[in-house]
């Protein structure tokens, strides 16, 4: 099985590349089914995954894809200084992406068949 690692830095609005990385791991998800795809999200990357997200009428909501890229079998991490540096806490997280380190962040990097940033 192919390990795909997806790391994302940018908050989720403001720009579209947390939108385009979640659009492509989802992608890869439902095409592949010989692929795990994982998504480390970073600095202010790890505002994404948190819940309960309102978004107006017709625009993205990320926690939403998030929710999808769960639901098909992807596994996301958080970087957790990241989440203490911008006060969040584990339970403010979608269920399925958890908080993490750089031990794990390391490891999913060695492991990886392909790593894409965005």
């Amino acid at each position: 099985m192919q390990e795909i690692l997806i790391i994302i830095n940018d908050a989720p609005y403001g720009t579209e590349k947390a939108y385009n990385a979640i659009r492509l791991a989802n992608q890869l998800l439902k095409d592949h089914e010989d692929v795990r795809v994982k998504v480390f999200f970073m600095a202010d990357a790890v505002t994404c995954p948190i819940d309960k997200q309102k978004t107006p009428d017709g625009y993205y909501n990320i926690a939403k894809m998030l929710k999808l890229f769960v639901r098909k079998g992807g596994v996301g991490g958080t970087c957790g200084t990241c989440m203490d540096a911008r006060g969040i806490d584990e339970s403010s997280l979608l269920k399925g992406i958890h908080r993490s380190n750089m031990v794990e962040f390391a490891n999913w990097t060695k492991n990886a068949d392909k790593v894409i940033t965005f």
